[in-house]
């Protein structure tokens, strides 16, 4: 069975020539920010509150992305502490002829929520919402 991409969704975007380098390879840290965007976008949701990078480890490339690629980063909450939550991201890429999908990255991005002084405040686990209509 085919490998398939682990957590949702939360970004997909096209690789442009505006994100390489001068031999035209798009850069790992386009990369990177797309899979810390996916992250927060999950972590946030998932506390409801605002929410910051505190670490990221655990990359590595292991497929080239191209000019034209479709780029897209799932994400996954692995982890709720008290004021973190533990994100993986896994990229995807949809080749721009081909067609073909393959991984190229992964990571782990912790995430901490905090207040508007930026104090790390308790994770507000994602309650289900009650439709009042």
């Amino acid at each position: 069975m085919p490998e398939q991409p682990r957590g949702e969704l939360v970004i997909q975007t096209i690789a442009m020539p505006k994100d390489t380098n001068p031999n035209g390879d798009i850069f790992g840290g386009w990369l990177t920010s797309q899979m810390d965007l996916g992250s927060g976008i999950l972590a946030a949701k998932t506390a409801q509150a605002r929410v910051v990078t505190v670490a990221m480890e655990g990359m590595s490339f292991l497929q080239p992305v191209r000019v034209g690629d479709t780029v897209r980063c799932y994400a996954r909450v692995e982890r709720i502490g008290r004021t973190s939550m533990t994100i993986p991201v896994e990229v995807w890429v949809t080749r721009h002829m081909t067609a073909e999908d393959h991984r190229v990255t992964h990571g782990v991005f912790t995430l901490v929520a905090v207040d508007e002084k930026g104090k790390p405040i308790p994770v507000r686990r994602n309650q289900p919402r009650i439709d009042t209509n």
